[in-house]
């Protein structure tokens, strides 16, 4: 993990991610939320959000994806319930 100067967290990926995916570290904490994927195929990187306050702390430390896969729903089309 790198943190960059937008304040997103480049991360380097052994394997392909979906954005949206939650990150995690070893001991199932939630660090950071991929939201895009930039770089080269075989070598990808992630740009991720973090989701706590003290980030640097886990600057140059592994992450793993959580298990769960990335809800995808289209809230822009949801309508108010009356």
């Amino acid at each position: 993990m790198h943190l960059a100067g937008s304040g997103r967290v480049i991360i380097q990926l052994s394997k392909e991610l979906a954005e949206g995916q939650i990150l995690c570290d070893e001991k199932g904490t939630r660090v950071a939320k991929v939201m895009e994927l930039i770089g080269p195929v075989n070598r990808p990187f992630a740009s991720a959000t973090p989701l706590t306050n003290n980030i640097k702390k886990f600057i140059g430390k592994s992450v793993f994806a959580d298990e769960e896969p990335p809800v995808s729903t289209n809230k822009k089309f949801r309508r108010r319930k009356k």
